[in-house]
């Protein structure tokens, strides 16, 4: 037997023995303590149960209380259990392409959008996500609170975007390192994509971690300008407005290594279709074994008890007399 708040007793118990001892030793003193009317409340005076057998049942259902706020268990031990559902990590593009508007407002609130329905298609699973560019970092650790989840990706705004060019071998690293625990490896993007030789190391690390890649492509083969931090089309050196396209490269080489991607648009059957070749692949699949401790609550039975000897204590308490000394 053990406790599981065995603060309570340190609380809770020197200060009942005190006032059981001022109450049953030395009425006098504590006259001068308390009002009359609350001393006459704590210790009744006569009829039914002797007054030191009322006062005892009282002080005793107070101690079974006070045992019974401690939580008396007893521990069986550790236990194994199997967490259902999948492990994953998304990570969204913040690169100062994500300003374009091909799609409405721009790619960056379409992203966070697609994200969201990502994280509703997956209530069971725990996500983590991931923002990246030249520099990646962690925006929400792994956690299959989906509300907290959404409340991160909702906070990213224009102020993230960083307009350096986009290392995706930083981010295969810092994924690597997030998924190095975790069975399947699952990397979820959500981007406008990059060229082949831009990701060129990003698969090699991928592969070398064994990680599985998944491709959420935002924006059009058309394109649109890019807009600098100030809402303003981005200029070349020969004075023509920078174009930026959705690059499918990135794609394309997430399927040829059995992964897969889809193209953003609206409505949700894109996210569901992502979801379903997901789950279809790794149905089989949990998220491991996790240990907790197996113990039997007591709690109820001091708790119990001490309700039957107040209801005891109380009901024996003195009726009111009228005057003439008549009930």
């Amino acid at each position: 037997m053990s406790f599981v708040n065995p603060q309570f007793f340190w609380v809770m118990i020197v200060p009942l023995v005190i006032l059981a001892f001022l109450i049953t030793t030395n009425k006098e003193r504590l006259s001068r303590v308390f009002d009359e009317k609350v001393l006459k409340r704590l210790s009744a005076t006569d009829e039914s149960l002797p007054m030191v057998v009322r006062n005892i049942l009282m002080f005793l259902a107070i101690f079974l209380m006070i045992v019974a706020f401690a939580r008396p268990v007893m521990e069986k031990g550790d236990k194994k259990v199997e967490v259902q559902g999948l492990t994953l990590l998304t990570a969204l593009d913040i690169s100062g392409s994500m300003r374009s508007k091909d799609v409405y407002p721009n790619r960056l609130t379409f992203a966070k959008t697609k994200m969201t329905q990502f994280f509703d298609a997956m209530p069971s699973d725990e996500i983590g996500v991931v923002a990246f560019a030249y520099s990646p970092f962690v925006l929400a650790p792994f956690s299959s609170d989906k509300e907290t989840l959404k409340m991160m990706v909702e906070g990213v705004d224009d102020s993230y975007i960083n307009m350096g060019s986009t290392d995706f071998s930083a981010l295969g690293e810092l994924s690597s390192s997030l998924l190095e625990e975790k069975k399947p490896k699952i990397l979820v993007l959500f981007t406008d994509g990059g060229d082949e030789e831009a990701i060129a190391g990003f698969l090699d690390i991928l592969k070398s971690n064994d990680i599985d890649l998944y491709v959420v492509l935002v924006g059009t083969k058309k394109g649109a300008p890019v807009i600098d931090e100030n809402g303003k089309p981005l200029m070349q050196k020969d004075g023509s407005i920078a174009i930026t396209q959705r690059n499918d490269a990135l794609g394309e080489l997430a399927k040829e290594n059995a992964g897969a991607y889809v193209v953003a648009s609206n409505g949700k059957e894109d996210i569901t279709q992502l979801v379903s070749v997901i789950r279809g692949k790794y149905k089989s699949q949990q998220q491991g074994a996790a240990t907790i401790k197996e113990r039997v609550e007591y709690f109820y039975y001091p708790l119990g008890l001490a309700l039957l000897l107040l209801l005891i204590a109380f009901s024996s308490l003195p009726r009111r007399m009228k005057d003439g000394g008549k009930v």
